[in-house]
């Protein structure tokens, strides 16, 4: 049996193998961790799947919104009523609480590349389904490209964070999930204002026929875009690295696999977890029902030529603040980790922006409007990155990509729920008493954020890799001595 002066010197002496190894072949680093769990490599190669994935998510996320933001010129051309156009955006809602578990266990068990595989393959054929549905009498067809591409959505919402863990070390991986999330909320706000600037609003009946030709121009562009990025992922987007990218990871892979029943039955009896779930819900799905609502409150308001494309800006604003949001948000979790902390305070300013969002439309003016939508946005789409991150580490070691899958799931559920009582007060009383129960949503949320134990089981993991490099590096220090 060893001493532990032996037992010493056979660790300086690995330690000392490997610095010389990396001297002699500075290769071998890129290749696999060093000896001793002692650091783990990040490949270069990971912004660009980090890439792939944002202008994936962007080209699905456009489709979202890409016609309830000209609701007042479909029901023209295609002579249906306002709940039928709304329907495009909600069926983004409806489809993905059934097949989100189903979704979570593929890329739970199969891997981030088949998921985003389907996901892109199924948003190029529902691109395509809608350049065919350009007749006034083919809504049935444009609906149903668009519940495709919807469907395809079960394979974007829940990837940004799991992603990030995936690829990423620890200092990036809030910002890598909020740039995930960007790609969403940058595909959001191009279909805010792409569409009304391409499909020009015709009041004369017999010049309907220019809104089929804007229609299918803008189909067209869309179902191009949607191929060529499925073949770049078809030959470009990988799994995983080569070898793990921390520690949180190492460990996951290194572990038996959990069944994925038991994984679903552990994130129900996390309390923390349930209490996110449904803030979470609230939060997006107010979102998605101001969203929806739009450009009927924005056309309600403000009567003059080219109203409409100020609606679209207006939710363009919204998403861009958001984005800056969002970003802001990933570099201060990556700086300080206070999850709770800057989940609560992001969501109580949504509520503060939520109020001055409400009553600013009576003013007359449209530039308060763009500037309340601003401070909403900011906080509000600023909140979804934070959402995933959260649940990621007050969950681990689930799969980040079951955690944030059964958010978004709660995030349609609340938003269906959002938007139909938000179109039903809007059509019973007015824009100003819907928009007042949503900001009561808010509020509620915010009470219940703070009720979350702020339980950091990934951060635990990490700090013993952190930990475990600092013991390496004395080792060598203390040999050098």
């Amino acid at each position: 049996m060893m001493t532990r002066e032996e037992d010493m010197c056979v660790e300086e002496l690995v330690f000392l193998i490997d610095k010389l190894v990396q001297v002699i072949d500075p290769q071998k680093d890129s290749e696999k961790p060093a000896v001793g769990n002692e650091e783990y490599t990040v490949y270069t190669r990971r912004w660009f799947i980090l890439a792939l994935f944002v202008f994936y998510s962007a080209s699905n996320a456009f489709q979202w919104t890409q016609l309830v933001i000209i609701t007042s010129i479909l029901e023209k051309y295609y002579s249906v009523s306002t709940l039928h156009v709304y329907w495009t955006s909600m069926i983004y809602m409806v489809v993905y609480i059934p097949l989100i578990l189903p979704a979570s266990w593929l890329l739970d068990k199969k891997g981030l590349r088949l998921g985003v595989l389907l996901g892109s393959a199924g948003t190029c054929l529902g691109s395509w389904l809608k350049v065919f549905s350009t007749g006034p009498d083919q809504f049935w067809l444009t609906f149903l490209g668009q519940t495709v591409v919807a469907v395809s959505q079960i394979f974007i919402l829940g990837i940004p964070a799991q992603l990030a863990a995936t690829w990423f070390p620890p200092n990036q991986m809030s910002s890598a999930t909020s740039i995930g999330v960007f790609g969403n909320q940058l595909g959001i706000a191009l279909g805010f204002v792409l569409p009304a600037l391409v499909v020009r609003d015709e009041e004369d009946p017999e010049q309907y026929g220019l809104i089929g030709g804007d229609l299918f121009r803008m189909f067209l562009a869309v179902a191009i875009f949607t191929s060529v990025l499925f073949l770049t992922i078809v030959f470009g987007f990988k799994d995983q690295p080569p070898t793990p990218s921390n520690r949180a990871q190492d460990m996951k892979q290194n572990s038996a696999d959990e069944s994925y029943l038991t994984s679903i039955k552990n994130l129900c009896l996390n309390p923390g977890y349930i209490l996110l779930l449904t803030t979470y819900g609230m939060n997006v799905g107010v979102f998605y029902a101001i969203s929806t609502l739009l450009n009927t409150t924005v056309v309600a308001h403000f009567k003059y030529e080219g109203v409409t494309e100020d609606a679209g800006r207006i939710g363009l604003v919204i998403v861009c603040c958001g984005m800056a949001g969002s970003m802001l948000c990933g570099i201060i979790l990556d700086k300080t980790h206070s999850y709770k902390a800057t989940t609560l305070t992001v969501y109580f300013f949504s509520f503060i922006g939520m109020i001055f969002y409400t009553f600013t439309f009576r003013f007359g003016h449209i530039e308060i409007v763009y500037f309340t939508s601003a401070l909403l946005g900011f906080f509000m789409t600023g909140y979804l990155p934070l959402g995933f991150e959260f649940a990621a580490e007050i969950t681990y070691p689930e799969s980040e990509g079951t955690s944030s899958g059964l958010l978004n799931a709660s995030a349609q559920v609340f938003g269906i729920f959002c938007t139909m009582f938000g179109e039903w007060l809007y059509r019973v009383t007015d824009d100003r008493i819907a928009n007042s129960c949503l900001a009561g949503i808010l509020l509620i949320g915010t009470v219940m954020t703070a009720l979350i134990k702020p339980d950091y089981r990934r951060q635990k993991a990490l700090n013993i890799e952190d930990k475990q490099i600092t013991e390496s590096k004395e080792v060598g220090s203390s040999y050098i001595a």
